[in-house]
């Protein structure tokens, strides 16, 4: 699957892959429709949604590795253009969207993994650097009690049960 054409779900999966540094466990929630994940960044807790493609809060977690990035001007109508580099990568990339914010999504996929990626892979999974393994029941360290909780938010500890 071409970088350039993700979108969405796909999108939101991807970016979550590229923050090794971050993202812990990758979930899928909302019958697969939403990415859910478990990560720390820079001592923010995360555990719930990430919806970058639709969420300037969770793309932030990519604009704030960016060490380069360039708005170019619009290409076609209701198209943005940006060039970036990102810590951690090995090169300039280019991303093109609908959106400032897909494009820049775009970027940083592409910086991670190049122009071609996998199709996402719709079960629980921990995030070893850049690869994944599958979480199964027989996964040592984790327990139904551990699933994330998608409506938390950046930091939310929530109360300790009763």
């Amino acid at each position: 699957m071409k970088v350039a054409d993700l979108n969405g779900v796909a999108l939101d999966y991807w970016v979550a892959r590229s923050l090794h540094d971050f993202v812990r466990e990758i979930h899928f929630t909302d019958s697969g429709e939403t990415v859910s994940i478990r990560g720390n960044d820079r001592g923010r807790p995360w555990d719930g949604r990430f919806t970058p493609s639709t969420s300037w809060e969770a793309a932030a977690t990519v604009l704030e590795r960016a060490q380069r990035f360039e708005l170019r001007e619009q290409v076609e109508r209701n198209a943005a253009h940006c060039v970036a580099e990102f810590h951690g990568a090995h090169r300039t990339v280019e991303g093109r969207g609908e959106s400032l914010r897909i494009a820049l999504l775009r970027a940083f996929v592409e910086s991670r993994f190049g122009e071609q990626v996998d199709e996402v892979i719709r079960e629980a999974q921990a995030v070893i650097g850049e690869r994944v393994q599958a979480i199964g029941e027989q996964s040592a360290g984790f327990s139904i009690g551990d699933m994330p909780t998608p409506d938390g938010q950046i930091g939310d500890i929530q109360s300790p049960p009763r």
